[in-house]
């Protein structure tokens, strides 16, 4: 169970609450809950459920702040995970969705577009130790379309599935060349008679033509 989930349970949770009510007893307007489990949430109320501007903080360490609807992450908002990771962008129905920005705890980031809680649609992925950049399009968390791989002094560009570069493409160098080529996918078993062991599979680039050009 991660926190978001243990978020949803506390909806049950009476705990104790300092705030605004409506007519009818319910939580409405401005409050603080200190759910049973020692989990805080402080902001916005509507009949009973979070809804507006709160923030809401994990016992374990976790903290949401932004913006909630029924009871559920839904607009902007930041989530700053317990290993120190964090996104920052839009959320639909407790999800990552939309366009955001994650964090990771190595220093790496990615930028662009969501669905349910993994990077689908156009983004960047920038490796914070090398600068290298994946740009292109992405499929429930993986590369899938055309896509780039950007280094300090050259560049990829071509087609990938499954996170791997297939057919066609061209690496494109600073120093004043094009290479044209194809990648294609080697797979391996480690051994002859697992059957159920899934192959290693690793794309092999071969060159096809050369190109000179001017620099930049």
């Amino acid at each position: 169970m991660d926190d978001s989930d243990e978020e949803l349970l506390q909806n049950a949770d009476i705990g104790e609450y300092e705030g605004d009510r409506n007519e009818l007893g319910e939580r409405h307007g401005q409050g603080k809950a200190l759910h049973g489990n020692g989990d805080l949430y402080t902001g916005s109320y509507w009949n009973g459920k979070r809804h507006g501007k709160g923030t809401y903080i994990f016992r374990k360490g976790a903290r949401y702040m932004g913006f909630y609807e029924n009871n559920k992450k839904n607009g902007k908002g930041t989530f700053t995970y317990p290993d120190g990771s964090r996104y920052e962008g839009t959320w639909s129905d407790d999800e990552r969705h939309g366009v955001g920005t994650y964090f990771y705890t190595n220093g790496d980031t990615y930028e662009g577009e969501w669905r349910s809680n993994r990077r689908h649609g156009k983004g960047t992925y920038t490796d914070a130790h090398t600068n290298v950049k994946l740009e292109g399009t992405w499929e429930k968390g993986k590369l899938n379309g055309h896509c780039k791989i950007i280094h300090s002094d050259h560049r990829f560009e071509g087609v990938f599935a499954e996170n791997l570069p297939t057919g066609p493409g061209k690496y494109v160098f600073e120093k004043g060349f094009i290479q044209y080529g194809l990648y294609h996918i080697v797979e391996k078993k480690q051994s002859k008679y697992d059957e159920e062991e899934e192959p290693t599979r690793t794309p092999i680039w071969k060159c096809v033509a050369l190109e000179a050009t001017i620099p930049v």
